[in-house]
């Protein structure tokens, strides 16, 4: 798992150094929503206020860093993700917190409930990062015309 996060924030860093555009924004929620096909097993089925619960720690709380450390710039024609110092280590301290919410939770639900649970705190956590997002290059773009 410390792999593929290592991973995730080196593949974050480069992408820095490639225009942002409104597909390559929506496209990330849109394909991680096919995960809720998940919930079709029985095993996964969750509490309806667990789900809702995990789905707003996600939006609410795991999204914020990553919207306080997002922002846009326009460089010529074409906008770009600015570089967060701190990026990578939100990035870190998020995964650290949930390895560590993870083993609590598990310990009171099976290990397909507690994969439901994370995977809707996920999907909570992007797609409020992503709305941002958009909203925020729609503002770039705006403030150009």
């Amino acid at each position: 798992m410390l792999v593929m996060a290592l991973l995730a924030i080196f593949i974050r860093m480069k992408a820095s150094h490639r225009p942002v555009t409104i597909r390559k924004i929506l496209i990330p929620p849109l394909g991680m929503s096919t995960g809720f096909l998940m919930f079709v097993v029985p095993e996964t089925h969750v509490p309806l206020l667990w789900a809702l619960i995990a789905l707003l720690v996600g939006w609410f709380i795991f999204s914020y860093p990553l919207i306080r450390s997002t922002r846009f710039e326009r460089v010529n024609e074409e906008i770009f993700a600015t570089r967060s110092r701190s990026f990578a280590f939100i990035l870190l301290g998020l995964l650290a917190i949930r390895l560590i919410l993870h083993e609590v939770i598990q310990r009171y639900v099976s290990i397909p409930q507690t994969g439901g649970l994370f995977f809707l705190l996920a999907f909570g956590m992007i797609v409020r990062w992503r709305v941002y997002m958009y909203k925020h290059y729609k503002e770039v773009v705006a403030a150009e015309s």
